[in-house]
């Protein structure tokens, strides 16, 4: 599996997380059933192949933490989301911004514009085009606002 595969995953499994309120590592567990998973693999090519353990720890480390700072991440989407009320915005594109924010202030090994260009295309892939660049606008916002010594790049 990908990073790509495995960032997919974590939007799905904030995303159902925000629904059920269970703890993270509960949504986690759950979805990544053996015999769970490989019903989602008939509806969703990201389910074809199981994570490894890299990309395991991965998908934990930024499901519980985007579920453990979740006011925080609000409160960033909302800075940049200028006439737009955070819980207007989808509950999907709402996932996909805050999996991005946490990973540009706490995944090392993750360079902003990557963040940004994957959460672009999960939202287009999601919720259409005009998510995408209104994601695009907000995350774009977010990163420049960072230190300078921050990598940025826009999606274009």
């Amino acid at each position: 599996m990908t990073r790509a595969n495995a960032r997919e995953l974590a939007v799905h499994l904030i995303y159902s997380q925000g629904f059920t309120g269970d703890e993270p590592d509960i949504v986690v567990a759950t979805r990544l059933e053996k015999e769970y998973y490989k019903l989602l693999s008939e509806e969703n090519e990201v389910y074809a192949e199981r994570p490894s353990r890299a990309q395991m720890a991965y998908i934990d480390c930024v499901v519980s933490g985007v579920a453990n700072r979740q006011e925080l991440l609000n409160q960033e989407i909302q800075k940049f989301s200028i006439g737009w009320d955070v819980s207007r915005i989808s509950r999907l594109a709402r996932s996909v911004m805050q999996l991005a924010i946490f990973e540009i202030l706490n995944v090392d090994d993750v360079p902003v514009g990557v963040a940004v260009s994957e959460a672009v295309r999960l939202a287009k892939k999601y919720d259409g085009d005009d998510t995408g660049a209104f994601v695009n606008g907000i995350l774009g916002a977010f990163a420049r606002s960072l230190p300078c010594d921050t990598e940025v790049t826009e999606e274009a």
